[in-house]
């Protein structure tokens, strides 16, 4: 009887071929299963990001939150994100808003372009058929809603903003790309000389570090922008030379703000002297006028007096009236204007300097120092309310009492002259500030009521 064939052989190695299947199948399943975990993490990951940059909450900033703290509403990443990365439709936008309609037309990109100043000279860039693309990142320093009007005004006159901030570089980068900017009109800054000693780090982030990084993507693009930027009167500080001119000093600064403001002006010469940048900075004295700052003397006067509210007017340590030099907006726009036009061409490219370029600042004033308790009486006439005056001596808190402008270079560079008085200017601004908040004064009142009983 023939012996039955051994397959005790074959029968082990199935077992180990399905032990190898098994081992090989708990592997799989668990190299999906980390795989499925890690995917939906990062999917969860983004919702949350998109929802939490798209739908904040419905207080903007949490109260318990200190000011300072609340600047910078929208961060950096969704900046880059949603800005940035906007796709087709986004770029469409940002070139149609920069294309010029007139022959030889700039091409200019404004910082701070819902800002006071910003948005006059947007508006007035648009007007004469130069292309505009704004920047802005609507921090809350003051009223932001002010600021979205200025905002909604531009998109009237097809002038787009990108909401972003000026330390954002590759947003910036990203701009550079998308146009060949022939003007870079910088008005983009942290404003105020009080507010520097609550919140000094805004002053150095926003004034020094976002000036240089604007500087840092100017000098590499290609062509190279001409820029013009708001320095301030306040870089004078302690000087006591009258009026300011741009020979005197100004290495004595009375505030934070004033320091910045005059770090930008060295750090300007740098770029020039490096990388051939065509660099103006301009400094101005005491702007007012509509759509103006709600943290200026003039506009919180209006709303105080309106309010029947004391108002505070400062006197010298001396006991000397505060003058300041008041500029209206439209001749400030002027300047800004003629700055630009008169630019010569930067002379760097891709961040190499191939000869001198131009460099220059400017006194951009009225000429025509006020005592502040004399604006008050224009108000209280504009208003037909009497203010009520509460007389104090003015704290150490880097205000300095007088200002005065010297623009007889300004004027003899791209023929600036100021034209408006403070009185006419005021009435300007009241004008705005009544239809805007949508006040009846006393003076309507009192006419209606004239009218009626006629």
């Amino acid at each position: 009887m023939p012996t039955p064939p051994d397959t005790s052989k074959t029968l082990k190695l199935e077992r180990y071929n399905n032990y190898l299947r098994k081992i090989h199948s708990t592997k799989l399943i668990s190299a999906s299963s980390k795989l499925l975990f890690r995917a939906t993490l990062l999917i969860a990951l983004i919702l949350i990001l998109f929802f939490t940059i798209n739908y904040p909450p419905l207080s903007d900033t949490p109260h318990h939150v200190p000011p300072h703290h609340r600047l910078h509403h929208h961060s950096l990443l969704s900046t880059s994100l949603f800005s940035a990365g906007g796709g087709a439709a986004w770029e469409k936008q940002v070139r149609l808003s920069s294309t010029p309609r007139r022959t030889n037309g700039f091409s200019v990109l404004v910082t701070g372009a819902a800002g006071f100043v910003g948005s006059h000279c947007s508006l007035a860039l648009k007007k004469r058929g130069d292309g505009v693309l704004g920047l802005d990142n609507f921090n809350n320093y003051y009223d932001p809603s002010l600021k979205r009007a200025r905002q909604n005004l531009l998109s009237k006159h097809q002038v787009f903003i990108v909401e972003g901030d000026l330390n954002d570089g590759p947003l910036l980068t990203k701009l550079f790309d998308v146009v060949p900017f022939t003007h870079v009109l910088h008005l983009a800054a942290q404003a105020g000389v009080r507010y520097a000693m609550q919140n000094p780090q805004s002053y150095i982030s926003s004034n020094i570090a976002g000036f240089v990084n604007l500087l840092e993507v100017a000098k590499a693009a290609n062509p190279q922008p001409s820029i013009v930027w708001a320095s301030s009167s306040s870089v004078y500080g302690l000087n006591t030379e009258n009026p300011f001119s741009e020979r005197d000093r100004t290495d004595q600064p009375a505030s934070l703000y004033a320091a910045t403001k005059k770090a930008g002006e060295e750090i300007a010469h740098t770029y020039n002297h490096i990388y051939g940048l065509s660099l103006t900075g301009l400094r101005f004295f005491t702007v007012y006028g509509p759509w103006g700052r709600p943290d200026m003397a003039y506009f919180f006067f209006t709303k105080d007096i309106l309010q029947g509210k004391s108002i505070d007017i400062y006197k010298t340590h001396n006991q000397k009236e505060v003058a300041r030099d008041f500029t209206y907006i439209d001749d400030v726009v002027k300047g800004c204007l003629g700055a630009l036009d008169t630019a010569e061409k930067s002379t760097g490219s891709g961040g190499k300097k191939k000869g001198a370029a131009q460099l220059r600042v400017y006194n951009l004033g009225n000429t025509s120092p006020v005592p502040v308790g004399r604006l008050v009486s224009i108000l209280e006439g504009l208003l037909s309310t009497k203010a009520k005056k509460h007389v104090i001596t003015m704290p150490r808190n880097g205000d300095v009492p007088f200002t005065h402008a010297n623009v007889t270079l300004a004027f003899k560079d791209f023929g600036y002259k100021p034209t408006t008085d403070l009185s006419t200017g005021l009435r300007k601004f009241v004008k705005w500030y009544i239809s805007y908040y949508g006040i009846q004064s006393k003076t309507r009142k009192e006419s209606q009521a004239t009218g009626e009983s006629g």
